[in-house]
């Protein structure tokens, strides 16, 4: 009988563990679709000039958000947790390099990502809702990729500084509520004072937002694409350099 490869040992691990506690799976799912319900309520029946829906405009920041807020507190809570209880310091005592380690989160924390967008996707095409596709959508996936890649690199930094559950929560939630607000997630960026918008390109949740809002409003081109997923790449090097300076196997030391 083969034995698995330290990378399918760990990436089953992570995924058990993430499965394990069904009222943060539950969460993880629900939580942006709270989000849909309520902004599909207050903008039903709303079109914009083209005539698209308005839900088209709503959508994209709200699966944005939602799934940057599972990319980035899955790996920070996971990395705390291990650290604190020693895990992270047994898998050191193994021959297991570190980027296994974070290849395994990368592929949970995609499927996770993936998925979500799927379950909100078909929710958004409820007739209640009115959310249009046209044949551009696969460029999402690109996209949902590179934008777990940035919030998974964000979470291990968060992860990595923050020794508890409290601390991971209030580093995480100052770092995603403002951030959701400023980059257009929960109201039009194109109505925020020029000042914002600009700042706001420092974001990596404005890349994913503008990137899947012209996916979905179908005026999405190769070289604007290219941009957002260029932006959530030097996010995640960025992040990914400093999570790298900060990472520590174990409380002890």
């Amino acid at each position: 009988m083969t034995t698995a490869s330290p990378y399918s040992a760990l990436t089953r691990a992570t995924y058990l563990a993430s499965i394990r506690d069904r009222t943060t799976v539950f969460f993880t799912f629900a939580f942006p679709l709270v989000f849909l319900v309520v902004f599909g309520l207050l903008f039903r029946g709303q079109s914009v000039d083209d005539g698209l829906p308005y839900i088209n405009y709503v959508a994209p920041g709200v699966l944005s958000w939602g799934v940057g807020n599972a990319a980035l507190f899955g790996p920070a809570f996971a990395l705390m947790h291990w650290r604190r209880d020693d895990i992270l310091r047994l898998i050191w005592r193994t021959p297991t390099p570190l980027p296994t380690v974070l290849a395994s989160r990368f592929v949970v924390a995609v499927v996770v990502g993936l998925s979500q967008a799927v379950l909100f996707t078909a929710v958004a095409l409820l007739p209640f809702f009115g959310l249009h596709l046209d044949g551009s959508w696969p460029l999402a996936l690109p996209l949902l990729v590179f934008g777990v890649a940035a919030f998974l690199a964000m979470g291990l930094v968060v992860g990595s500084l923050a020794d508890t559950p409290e601390a991971v929560a209030a580093i995480a939630n100052c770092v995603m509520v403002p951030m959701a607000f400023l980059s257009g997630s929960f109201y039009p960026a194109d109505l925020l004072p020029g000042w914002i918008q600009t700042m706001s390109w420092v974001l990596p949740l404005r890349y994913l937002d503008h990137g899947l809002t012209d996916v979905l409003a179908g005026r999405a081109t190769a070289g604007s694409l290219a941009l957002d997923c260029a932006g959530l790449a030097a996010f995640t090097v960025v992040f990914g350099l400093i999570a790298a300076r900060s990472f520590r196997w174990s409380n002890r030391t």
